[in-house]
């Protein structure tokens, strides 16, 4: 009886990463970005909850730099920045 099994058979499929895995950044497009978030996790005692709004700017350009598709395009209220939209929209004058 012969236990080798025949992996030419099926063939891979490569698929999108989950959420929360997306490939590294190797042209730099957002670098900037990123020192700004760690510059200011520095400053705060790496509080988190401080630096926010840099996490956001920071995502928001890994979403719109499609062509190397660095993260697929997402609503910030699903990655948990809907009470920051909601105050930049607060700050904005409002027209007469």
């Amino acid at each position: 009886m012969s236990t080798a099994m025949n992996f030419s058979s099926k063939s891979f499929t490569p698929r999108p990463p989950d959420k929360g895995a997306f490939p590294l950044d190797h042209l730099g497009e957002c670098s900037a970005f990123k020192e700004r978030f760690m510059e200011c996790l520095r400053q705060s005692g790496y509080e988190s909850a401080a630096c926010r709004p840099s996490a956001m700017a920071y995502l928001e350009c890994r979403m719109d730099r499609r062509v190397p598709q660095l993260m697929a395009n997402e609503p910030l209220e699903k990655l948990g920045f809907k009470d920051l939209i909601n105050e930049k929209s607060e700050e904005k004058p409002k027209k007469s």
